[in-house]
């Protein structure tokens, strides 16, 4: 009679997770599926870009690698897309290692991208750190900083934040996946349903008053990061 060993903490976090291949190279989908299912996840692979928005309809995968480069649909269409009815992880894996293209990725809502040739060790290692971030972070920070959407209220270590209503949805779109990196454009949508016409600096000048107002109430990190070229994070923000 065997005994299982016991799961290892990262394992157990990621245990069972249903990762989306989405890469039009067979032979490249099939090595980072053989290492995904080694490190104890499920897979699906899908080479064509058309079909990614049905799958995930269907089946709500737990994180998507995502091809930039792809038949009928780009990468880029597809994240976007997907980024305005989910907030599933999403990995851009790419040839094309332009800054301007790994930038590109940020900016239509990706968590992380991948440049080939890569290391199938190093994807599985950014899938467990993406899976990680968006299951542990929340909880985490929930312990600090809390969010009430019903009445439009937030308190940081227990201390109300007197926050204008446009704060308010700045700051419950940050804190929604921590550590995420969020575009101007793409904050401007979630503070800006109508679509009025806004500078990109307004997005700065919000920024700069809640950081304000989180420090003010006792964060004693920097709570909300610039990512150069790209946009803003809410840090993972732990009890002091």
């Amino acid at each position: 009679m065997t005994t299982a060993m016991p799961l290892d903490p990262i394992t157990a976090a990621t245990q069972g997770a249903l990762i989306l291949i989405v890469e039009d190279e067979p032979r490249l989908a099939s090595v980072l599926g053989d290492y995904l299912k080694a490190a104890g996840f499920r897979t699906e692979w899908i080479a064509d870009g058309a079909q990614v928005l049905d799958a995930y309809t269907q089946r709500h995968h737990d994180l998507i690698l995502l091809d930039l480069m792809l038949p009928h649909r780009s990468g880029v269409d597809i994240c976007r897309d997907l980024r305005a009815r989910s907030e599933v992880p999403i990995i851009m894996v790419t040839a094309r290692v332009d800054e301007v293209d790994r930038l590109l990725g940020l900016q239509v809502g990706a968590d992380d991208y991948v440049c080939k040739p890569f290391s199938p060790k190093e994807v599985v290692a950014r899938v467990i750190a993406v899976l990680r971030r968006y299951r542990h972070s929340p909880a985490q920070m929930a312990r600090v900083l809390e969010i009430d959407e019903a009445n439009f209220a937030a308190s940081f270590h227990g201390k109300p934040l007197d926050l204008t209503p446009v704060e308010f949805r700045l700051l419950s779109t940050l804190a929604s996946t921590p550590l995420r990196v969020w575009s101007r454009d793409h904050l401007m949508n979630r503070l800006y349903p109508d679509h009025r016409v806004v500078v990109d600096r307004t997005i700065d000048s919000h920024i700069k008053n809640l950081r304000r107002k989180l420090l003010d109430a006792g964060s004693e990190e920097e709570p909300i990061r610039s990512v150069y070229g790209v946009g803003y994070r809410l840090e993972a923000l732990g009890e002091s």
